[in-house]
């Protein structure tokens, strides 16, 4: 297999040496495998085992090894199986981030793996999960706090490594005696934490992801529920625990920056005077730089929202002896505009919410307008859409039509306005509204004079 890439140009190659299968968290790309004698120039080599176990050994028989091969190196005893991971001049770095001091015994490869070494190493692997169900059963018969959650075979099959959690210190004598017996191999007993034990069952997290730990992250360093109050995030232990059931790693990814953006916001401390009135903190926005004043201190009432510049500004007019009129400033800005987020635009189901908001207003307006024209069925014609709201259509009738329905509305409406003119004055001269013409001046004769005042 050439292990080549041409560039499209024509002009070199791409060495594919340095790349390997990124589905292990301790993987290393080797940017330098594609000078020559790259390997050769260092006799240390990184092996990679199970999960996140790595080592490194001696090539003291000079083999020809590159990322990939599958080697049998020295253990104690017996020889283990594992795949180089990195060879040539960037090894010692990784033993410098390791780590490793220069005293420490590094011990050697025999060979390159036979096709009986990896016969061996499977058939071993293949009693793995076995091995752990059975441990797990014989640790509970002892009653011991603890709680296997991987156990890894040598590559010969004389020894296994079994990786436990506890919360408190186990005295697990008793159980290496039975797991030998049991087992017959040689018993090595290796204590984790909750986070490499997610790492090494693995999942999807929250955000969609394979979690980090899985992937990527060798190192653990210690959350707190600080980095949450620095980013102002609600302190509700469902959202912050991940699946290890310990706070998040990804807490600390931006926490930094949230504590640099605090540094240019003023104290939640300090009021702002003004001639409306006491104006206290009551949120911020850090990342933004806009915070939210309330006239309250227990809740939200009359809340302003200003920048952090124009906060500063109060607090040093405070400081003379001056109180503004309100806290927004004189250009009335309270917000800066919001950019436009181009991920929300090719969303594949960004115009539902709108069309399912729309055709909910319609309804509602079109019973609305069925009600009233139930209830005032004069009202509903006068309410009826003009020809200019209606939708304009492509045939020329509709076209003619329009001055001659305008016409029909515009005598209705006069003759609307006498009947209503009429009433009005019949009302003023003291007739009823439904009065026959002919007994009006009866009705006018029956009309009670007014009596004069008493002197």
């Amino acid at each position: 297999m050439d292990n080549n890439f041409k560039l499209k140009n024509g002009s070199g190659h791409l060495c594919c040496r340095g790349c390997g299968k990124q589905d292990k968290q301790l993987n290393t790309y080797d940017w330098l495998a594609d000078i020559t004698d790259n390997a050769e120039e260092q006799e240390i080599v990184e092996v990679q085992f199970k999960n996140t176990r790595k080592g490194y050994f001696k090539n003291s028989n000079k083999l020809k090894l590159v990322k990939g091969d599958i080697v049998a190196v020295e253990a104690s005893p017996g020889h283990d199986i594992g795949v180089v991971t990195l060879t040539g001049r960037l090894v010692p770095l990784q033993m410098r981030k390791a780590n490793l001091k220069p005293d420490v015994e590094i011990k050697r490869i025999y060979r390159k793996a036979k096709p009986i070494d990896i016969e061996k190493y499977e058939d071993a692997k293949a009693k793995e999960h076995d091995t752990m169900i059975r441990s797990r059963q014989i640790a509970l018969n002892l009653n011991l706090n603890m709680k296997i959650g991987d156990v890894e075979y040598q590559g010969d099959g004389n020894k296994a490594i079994f990786y436990y959690i506890a919360d408190e210190r186990v005295d697990f004598r008793q159980l290496i005696k039975v797991l030998a017996e049991t087992f017959r191999v040689r018993i090595e007993m290796k204590q984790i934490g909750a986070r490499q034990e997610a790492g090494r069952i693995g999942g999807i997290g929250p955000c969609g992801r394979e979690l980090c730990c899985a992937t990527w992250m060798t190192n653990f360093i210690s959350v707190s529920t600080s980095a949450a109050r620095f980013q102002d995030i609600s302190l509700n232990p469902q959202k912050l625990a991940g699946q290890c059931a310990k706070l998040k790693c990804c807490l600390n990814y931006e926490v930094d920056v949230y504590v640099e953006s605090q540094k240019r916001l003023p104290s939640k401390e300090i009021t702002l005077e003004t001639t409306d009135g006491t104006f206290y903190f009551f949120k911020a926005d850090i990342l933004k730089g806009m915070i939210t004043y309330s006239t309250d201190k227990s809740f939200m009432a009359n809340a302003v929202t200003i920048s952090a510049r124009r906060a500063f500004e109060i607090i040093n007019m405070n400081k003379r002896g001056e109180k503004p009129d309100s806290l927004v400033d004189e250009n009335g800005l309270t917000e800066p505009q919001r950019p436009i987020d181009l991920v929300e635009q090719e969303s594949l189901t960004r115009f539902d919410k709108r069309k399912t908001n729309n055709n909910r207003k319609k309804k509602k307006k079109q019973a609305g307008n069925r009600d009233n024209n139930k209830n005032n069925p004069e009202e509903s014609k006068d309410n009826k859409p003009t020809n200019e709201q209606r939708p304009k259509g492509n045939n020329s009738t509709d076209e003619k039509k329009k001055p001659e329905e305008e016409n029909k509305r515009e005598e209705r409406r006069n003759k609307d306005d006498r009947y209503r003119n009429k009433n009005r004055n019949k009302r003023q001269e003291g007739v009823p509204k439904n009065c026959p013409e002919g007994n009006r001046e009866n009705v006018k004769d029956k009309q009670p004079t007014p009596s004069a005042p008493n002197e």
